[in-house]
């Protein structure tokens, strides 16, 4: 049986990671508290101790807005952790799966970005998630997948989640109506990650959301629909809500490279209604 090693472990992706994978694969989970990635010897010496054959990285520095102040930290989570964990891989010869993120484009498209568009992260976290990238693709049996809006999973708090507990709790939920994106339900990304394992696929840099696009006000919508009750849906602007970092306004991306791998993410109104369902049976 292969052996996974899993940092991040506690957190959203990650958590979900363990679950869905345990009985496939031998994990042995880490998380932030167990193991900093940024500390270099510690990463080598834990790797070394375990050869694992493949390291999926779920750990992370995700406060946007506070990595405007703390640039610091994001950094040490999104990029130098990253490169700790690329060496140790290298080293020890086992694959890295690395997580990115829309964040490293700026939102002037007006069609889903490519793989192959420039990056042009607006901000702090965006850059450092990059920077991240680039770390990880320094090593040739790394695959570096950008996510989006990750939602579900045990450790649900995420805008998705966030949106859906104020529609059951009869709350005025305020979205966006002018910002489009690709979300991604953690248990297709983690089904994508687990075929990219098993298939020989090439190593590199994969989108890896659920298929299509909309705004946050059609999201809003959809769940409404599907949890078939009314609820106070407040459509604003990016203009009107004060944010330390810029959010890119259109964050749509495209999964034809993982699609030419005979890899095909379902779209986000399926992903929503399997989430909804699991949510209500809980």
């Amino acid at each position: 049986m292969m052996r996974l090693m899993v940092t991040g472990a506690a957190g959203q992706l990650g958590s979900t990671v363990v679950e869905r994978l345990s009985g496939r694969y031998e994990i042995v989970p880490f998380t932030r508290h167990e193991l900093d990635i940024a500390d270099e010897r510690a990463v080598l010496e834990r790797m070394a101790a375990i050869s694992p054959r493949a390291v999926i990285n779920c750990a992370a520095y995700n406060d946007v807005d506070g990595a405007e102040s703390d640039a610091m930290s994001a950094i040490k989570g999104n990029a130098l952790g990253v490169r700790a964990l690329a060496r140790a891989s290298s080293a020890v010869g086992a694959t890295l799966v690395h997580y990115s993120t829309d964040f490293v484009f700026d939102g002037e498209s007006d069609r889903p970005y490519g793989e192959d568009h420039p990056a042009r992260p607006l901000g702090n976290y965006g850059l450092s998630k990059l920077l991240g990238e680039y770390f990880a693709l320094e090593i040739p049996s790394a695959y570096v997948l950008r996510v989006e809006s990750l939602f579900g999973g045990k450790r649900a708090k995420s805008s998705v989640d966030k949106i859906l507990a104020g529609i059951l709790a009869g709350q005025p939920v305020r979205v966006f109506a002018d910002r489009t994106v690709s979300p991604s339900y953690v248990d297709d990304v983690v089904d994508a990650t687990d075929k990219l394992l098993v298939s020989g696929i090439a190593p590199g840099l994969y989108h890896c959301v659920n298929d299509g696009s909309g705004t946050w006000l059609d999201i809003a919508v959809e769940l409404t629909r599907l949890i078939g009750r009314e609820a106070d849906i407040v459509p604003v602007s990016v203009n009107d809500v004060k944010l330390t970092a810029k959010r890119p306004r259109y964050c749509a991306l495209a999964n034809d490279k993982l699609r030419k791998a005979s890899i095909t993410m379902p779209t986000w109104q399926d992903a929503l209604r399997r989430y909804v369902l699991v949510t209500q049976d809980v």
